[in-house]
This record gives C-alpha cells, structure tokens and sequence, in this order.
C-alpha cells in the first residue's frame, strides 16, 4: 500500500465530500422541494459555473482512464475521442439554445419532456427515457470502474486474497459518501465539486505531459520505443499490435465513429441535465466556443498511452495502465494528487448521471404513467429515491459482473443514444416527422445497432466492437451511425405513408417563438407542468 499517496487521496476525498453536503445551502431557494432546484440547480448557473459542470459531466474518470487506455492498447486509432469532442461542439451550437429556450418556456426538466410536449406522444416520450436510462446506467458504473482502478493500484483492499467485503470495502464508501451528498444537494453539489476537480485535472495534466517525458528520454523516445512496440505481432490476432498513424485501411472507420460519437454525446441525460441548469440561452452559446478548451486537455491526456508504452508499463488490464503509470512515475505525493483528480473525476459525472436518470424515470415514467397528479415536492422526492436506486444499480454491475459487461453496454449507450437524433435534435427544428414513423425508426435503430454490435467480434472478446461493413459501401465504419441512417430512412418512408393514409398525429404544444425564448421574456413560469405549459395547440 502506497501511504503517502493515499493519505493526500483521502485529504481531497474529505475535502469534496464536504463540500458536496455544504453545497445544499449554496445558491438555497426559498422552496427547494421540486426538480428545478433539486435536479437543475434552479435553473440558475452563468457561463463559468456551467462550464465547469459541463466539463465535469462530458470528461469524466473513465475518460481519463480509457482514452490513454485506447492509445496504450492499439495506438492513434484511440485518438478518434480528439477530433469528436471537436466536431461536436458546432453541432449542439445550433440546436442546445433551442432545447434551452423551449425547456425554459415550458418548464421542461428532461429531453423525453420536450419530446411528449412537441410531438403529443407518450409512447414516443417513454422510448426516449429508456433509452436514456439504459445509456445511463453502465456509464455510471464505469466511474466506479475508475474508481476501482485508482485503488487497486494504491494496494487498498487487502489484496487478491481478501474477502469481498474487504476489498470492495473503500468502493462501497465512496458510493455511500456519493449518494448521499447527492441526494442532500441534487446538482448544486457536482456544480461545486467540479471546480476542484478540473483544477487537479488541468494540473495534472500539465504537469504529467512535461515531467514523464523529460523522465523518459524526451518526445523522440517515446514515439521511438512506441513505435516499436506496435510493431510487434500480436499473435493471437497475427496483426501487429497498433500503429502511431492510422493507415487508409482505417480511415472510415476512424471517421465515423468520431461523427457518431460527436452527434451523440449531447443528447445523453447528464449533458442535458447540464445545459438545462443554465439561467440563459447566451450561456449556452458561450460554453460552446469555450468548451473546446478541454479537447486541447484530451489530446495532451492520450499522449499519455503513449508514455505508459515507452515506459514498459505491463498491465493485464488496460484500464490499469495510466494509474500505473502516475504510480511509477511520480513522487508519492503528487501520485495522490493524479489520483484524487481520478477519483474526483469520477464522483462529479457519476452525481449528474444519477441525477438524470432520476429526473428522466420521475417525469417520464412515473408522473406519465403511474401518478399524473404527483405535485412538485412528490416529484422531488420520488427522483431523490430514484438517483439512490440507479447509483446502487450501477454499484452492483461493479461488484458483480466482468467489468467488460459495463464496458460493453457503454459502448452500446453511444449506439442507443444516436438513434434519439430524428425526434430530438429533429423536433427542435421540425414537426413534419409524424410520431408514428419515429418510434418506428428508433426501434429499427435500436434493434439493428444491437445486434450488429452483438455480432460484431471486438480486440478482446467475440462480440460488442463498435465498427462493421456498412452496407453498400463496403467499408468499415461505425454501427451507430449505420443504425442512424437507417432509423432516418424508416422516419421519412413512414411519414410518407402515414400522412398519405391520414393517420391521427399528435397536439404540438410548442410554437414558433419558444425556440428563441429567452430568461426575462413573457411567458408560462418553469413550475408548471408541461402538460399544462406553453402556448396553444397547433404551433410551428
């Protein structure tokens, strides 16, 4: 066990863990018992604040664990994560203030709201939430994952030979310190806690990227013995391990996953979570041209794969290398400082995540199908119960299942979320889709993106990759985006027949103008429920 490492991890652990209580009193509205103030901070954090919490929710401990993971595992083909975070920040410019401006208008709290109120489908609103908390979940339990490996590496836990009390025993207080602050403060609390936790990160990194390779001999060096060790033929596969460049022969494959990847990360609940938190739409306008600013951090962070291949690091776990490497590498102090970023990096997104899927199963499930007349502070508390319920979901796919079970569903979440695109992203522009034909096409989506990706062998195990042919091309690509394109086509054939055939389409309850409303305009206030929301039927 690494003492000093862990004595400064359990210092920061301590630090955040109260001001995840402390945060509760932080920004307090006189009534704080409903989702706007539980689940979205009251709808009231400018631009720093939401740049932080989105920066916390979007790189996450998995992300700094599994993008240098990628790099170590298989070379440049693991930097596709750079380019997407790119890509994607012009995308969610032109449809986040929209999402923003009718959620504030109309008091909507999570995406499948705005879904029910745009196309008049509660079955549409319900294939949305699902989908949400399916993605949700095992991204969730990856933090933990990090978590996990940030301790393993510390030697807590007694060992190999340890009982399972023991040795999960450091993980089951962190999640029981996590759920409860969250369920104390909602998001107040990982709105707070991200600000440390991207100040460690930044240091980190920056401390990381010019220590390591002055220790290793300098840039040349590393590149040098990395590209050695690519070379080297794996002989399970008989190809060679990776490459420093990625050849023509992957270039589509690298392209869309980075397309898909970028025009999915935005719609995941914790991303809208965020943005909805945000008192204005300029707010949201401004994060995205400087949120950019963490992709410059990532691409410092996969460097590191790179650092942990020359600097022979041997791990049977990939998910192990970037740990044992700070492990190696650094002071035994500053080894607790990288891994309370980790750990921190882990506790922010998994408080948002819980948050989400709590807000999401509430007002989407519960209040549509099970108590329509539950008022506000009803809604408050059955999401705080639910947050508990989703995070101890999450705590046992660590505990009980191959930590490449939650990879894989992780990897599935990207493909799932993808095919929320045509009534999401598309509803905030368009009400010409009828509600039928997206259901339709988002059950296509789904089913055909599971499946593929179930067939499809990925570099550890016989099913779960994430690329295969795309039809009719016959070039390797990402199953995600496949799957998109064929739920748009189903939605457009769909709509063609239904609307020739007259079937009954649902009440707008949007219009025009709620698309560009803005903080201080006339209007209906956030408590109220959509149902009852917004202006009158007919609309844009």
């Amino acid at each position: 066990m690494n003492g000093v490492a862990l004595t400064v991890f359990i210092i920061f652990f301590l630090a955040v863990t109260v001001m995840g209580f402390l945060a509760a009193k932080w920004r307090q509205a006189e009534n704080a018992n409903n989702l706007d103030e539980w689940g979205l901070g009251g709808r009231s954090f400018g631009t720093w604040i939401t740049w932080f919490l989105l920066g916390g929710d979007l790189y996450t401990a998995y992300t700094f664990v599994a993008v240098p993971a990628a790099i170590y595992a298989g070379g440049a083909a693991g930097f596709f994560a750079v380019p997407y975070t790119i890509l994607c920040y012009p995308l969610v410019f032109t449809f986040l203030p929209r999402l923003w401006s009718v959620a504030h208008k109309h008091g909507y709290v999570t995406s499948s709201d705005f879904v029910r109120g745009r196309f008049g489908s509660k079955g549409l609103s319900l294939a949305l939430a699902l989908t949400g908390i399916l993605a949700t979940m095992p991204y969730i339990a990856l933090q933990l994952v990090g978590i996990q490996a940030v301790l393993d590496v510390m030697g807590v836990g007694g060992g190999a030979n340890a009982n399972w009390f023991v040795k999960d025993l450091p993980l089951l207080i962190a999640f029981g310190v996590l759920a409860a602050y969250t369920y104390s403060s909602g998001l107040r609390a990982p709105a707070l806690i991200a600000f440390v936790k991207d100040t460690l990160i930044y240091i980190v990194i920056a401390v990381a990227i010019i220590y390591i390779p002055i220790k290793l001999g300098g840039f040349g060096e590393i590149f040098s013995k990395s590209g050695h060790a690519f070379a080297v033929t794996n002989p399970a596969t008989g190809q060679p391990r990776g490459s420093l460049v990625t050849g023509p022969q992957a270039q589509w494959a690298y392209a869309t996953l980075a397309l898909g990847s970028a025009m999915a990360l935005f719609l995941y609940p914790h991303s809208v979570t965020a943005v909805l938190s945000s008192k204005n739409r300029n707010v949201i306008r401004r994060n995205t041209t400087i949120l950019p600013l963490y992709s410059l951090m990532l691409g410092l962070l996969a460097m590191l794969g790179f650092m942990a291949v020359a600097a022979g690091i041997k791990v049977k776990n990939g998910q192990l290398a970037i740990p044992q490497l700070f492990a190696d590498m650094f002071p035994d102090w500053f080894t607790g400082v990288a891994f309370a970023a980790i750990g921190i990096g882990a506790l922010v997104p998994a408080a948002i995540m819980s948050i989400a899927a709590a807000n999401l199963f509430t007002r989407n499930i519960y209040k549509d199908f099970i108590r329509p007349d539950s008022s506000p502070a009803h809604e408050a508390k059955v999401s705080k119960l639910a947050s508990l319920l989703v995070k101890v979901g999450a705590l046992v796919f660590v505990l009980t299942m191959d930590k490449t079970v939650a990879i894989n569903f992780q990897l599935l979440g990207g493909i799932w979320i993808l095919q929320t695109v045509p009534a999401l992203v598309g509803g905030l522009f368009t009400r010409w889709p009828h509600r039928w034909a997206l259901l339709a096409g988002w059950a296509v989506g789904m089913g055909y993106g599971t499946w593929r990706a179930y067939e499809t062998p990925s570099a550890t195990q016989d099913h779960f990759g994430n690329t295969n042919l795309i039809p009719f091309i016959g070039e390797k690509g990402y199953i995600g985006l496949t799957a998109f394109v064929l739920n748009v086509l189903v939605v457009v054939v769909l709509t063609f027949v239904l609307k020739a055939v007259g079937a009954p389409d649902g009440v707008d309850q949007t219009s025009a103008s709620d698309y560009t409303a803005d903080a201080g305009d006339p209007g209906v206030s956030p408590d109220l429920p959509p149902a009852t929301a917004g202006a009158a039927p007919g609309g844009h």
